[in-house]
């Protein structure tokens, strides 16, 4: 990606609603960011929720990724002065459905206050996404591994 201006760090806030069953829930999430882009993107997702013990979790199930015009733009997006200094094209990425794919998770519970948590996720890039000339110097297809330990604090008012 020579020549491209770099995207500084971003940090996203915002909001999430879960509606939760015995074996499966339902979500979805919307953030704005800060710094790195300006832009609002946001998650719709549904999980099947498997329980082969008492300390192991799994859950699985669809993603859809979207992103406003603005986050499309600052991560998909090609200026003018961009495609100048570059071997990319000028390129105007507009927002909506960025791309959709699969997230499988899995949480082993150590203790009550100590949890393991693994996630494997992919991701098929679509629309603008897809189209980019960004996207097109590496793969419509996304994938993602990450491992996490956490642990629980009770606030008591």
């Amino acid at each position: 990606l020579a020549g491209l201006e770099d995207i500084d760090t971003a940090v996203e806030l915002g909001l999430n609603l879960t509606y939760r069953q015995t074996n499966w829930l339902a979500f979805g999430e919307v953030r704005q960011g800060f710094g790195g882009h300006e832009g609002v993107t946001g998650t719709l997702g549904a999980d099947l929720i498997f329980r082969p013990t008492d300390r192991w979790t799994v859950t699985a199930g669809p993603r859809i990724n979207l992103g406003n015009s603005e986050y499309a733009t600052t991560y998909f997006g090609i200026s003018g002065a961009d495609a100048a200094a570059s071997s990319f094209a000028a390129y105007n990425a507009e927002g909506g459905v960025l791309g959709a794919g699969l997230q499988v998770g899995a949480t082993y519970e150590i203790n009550e206050r100590w949890a393991f948590q693994g996630l494997v996720s992919y991701e098929k890039l679509l629309n603008d996404a897809a189209d980019s000339p960004i996207t097109q110097a590496g793969s419509e297809d996304q994938f993602r591994v990450s491992f996490g330990l956490s642990r629980a604090f009770t606030l008591r008012f």
